[in-house]
């Protein structure tokens, strides 16, 4: 790390502060979409000169996205292994981390924190920070179980309530997920909402094939694989899931109706998304839908699950059914392969829809909010030296 401090407190030399940060730190995690979320962000910020440390956590970052976070010239990689909140017993891990990353930021100096994730919000910062909601346990449990959260999580409610009042502002993808927080957690001061997005330029639409795919954490219920498996035996065509399949805290899926693929690499499933003719995502809980957005941008004709996150972003530009309802779902499949022109009708609805969420629009937001969260510190920092004297 010596050799890093050196090199930024060189280019720090100089340095005019203003209300457009120059320096972020970002936490993300290895595991999910979170992670193409920030290399989206990062990629963005650098034609605007911002330079990013990113801090992982979760699990490793694989040679791949160490190879991703190489080519953006504005980042430096910081890479743990501490584990994340929602995973089993991580307190002891996310204490560590909090360490670990108030020691970056007295090295690098950022002008604004960016933590995808929640508890660390509590920390003692220098610089104001934001905390980015992609998802939490209690409203995934909600929508997946139908449950109230065991007592076991008692911890975790507790450590994101005090990390969302912490937090100098709040932001989520959808306005859905932003009122789910205060449903579950209560009320917080500021609070916005920032689209994600995905550039068309790495998505095309090729040849379709007559199959159904569908992407993501496989391993997580709200994904809802199981109504694809029972609807699987029903459909006139393939049904081929591409995502990882083994919990990282143990345990897995198995599909007999479905061909699983593993997790490929972005480029790979860049070409299956090309040649597939449905994209299908019978989710039962999911903030956004990053893979359904490349999805659209790369042809495919949508049938997702009708929940109102989902409705928000797609509602006219996708078929919709009921989570719970396998008949429903085999029912609209079998439609969309029978009728050709409406198929292409839906896809090309997709596709406009998706050309909305580009991340030139989410790196607005974020620099926005950025310049927003200066404002305000600054502010603060002026009536406390009046006060002073």
């Amino acid at each position: 790390m010596a050799e890093r401090i050196d090199q930024w407190k060189g280019r720090q030399r100089g340095r005019v502060m203003s209300h457009n940060p120059r320096r972020i730190l970002m936490t993300a995690d290895t595991i999910g979409g979170v992670w193409s979320y920030a290399i989206d962000l990062v990629r963005g910020l650098q034609a605007y000169g911002v330079e990013v440390a990113v801090a992982t956590m979760g699990a490793r970052p694989t040679p791949e996205q160490r190879d991703q976070i190489g080519r953006l010239p504005n980042t430096t990689l910081f890479e743990s292994g501490y584990k994340l909140e929602w995973m089993n017993d991580p307190w002891e891990d996310v204490a560590r981390a909090g360490e670990w990353l108030l020691e970056i930021e007295r090295a690098f100096g950022p002008d604004c924190i960016h933590l995808n994730g929640y508890a660390h919000a509590a920390l003692n910062w220098r610089a104001p920070h934001l905390v980015v909601a992609h998802s939490c346990v209690l409203s995934w449990w909600e929508a997946v179980r139908g449950t109230s959260l065991p007592p076991e999580w008692s911890r975790y409610r507790q450590e994101v309530r005090r990390g969302l009042r912490a937090a100098d502002t709040v932001v989520a993808p959808t306005r859905a997920m932003l009122s789910s927080l205060h449903t579950h957690y209560g009320n917080f001061e500021h609070g916005r909402v920032i689209p994600n997005g995905r550039s068309a330029d790495s998505y095309s639409i090729g040849d379709k094939q007559p199959f159904i795919l569908s992407a993501g954490r496989v391993w997580d219920k709200a994904k809802n694989v199981s109504a694809l498996e029972a609807a699987a035996p029903g459909l006139e065509w393939p049904v081929l899931i591409a995502g990882e399949t083994r919990h990282p805290d143990g345990g897995g899926v198995e599909g007999s109706n479905l061909k699983l693929l593993g997790s490929l690499a972005p480029e790979t499933l860049s070409t299956l998304m090309a040649s597939a003719s449905i994209f299908a995502l019978p989710a039962r809980y999911e903030p956004f839908g990053l893979s359904i957005l490349e999805a659209a941008l790369s042809g495919c004709a949508l049938v997702i699950g009708d929940i109102p996150s989902l409705r928000e972003n797609w509602d006219g530009a996708a078929e919709f059914v009921q989570p719970d309802d396998a008949d429903q779902l085999r029912r609209t499949l079998n439609a969309l392969i029978e009728d050709p022109a409406r198929r292409r009708e839906i896809a090309k609805r997709s596709e406009l829809r998706a050309l909305e969420f580009m991340p030139s629009r989410m790196v607005a937001g974020y620099l926005s909010t950025y310049a927003w969260l200066l404002r305000e510190f600054a502010g603060r920092k002026e009536q406390m030296t009046a006060c002073a004297s």
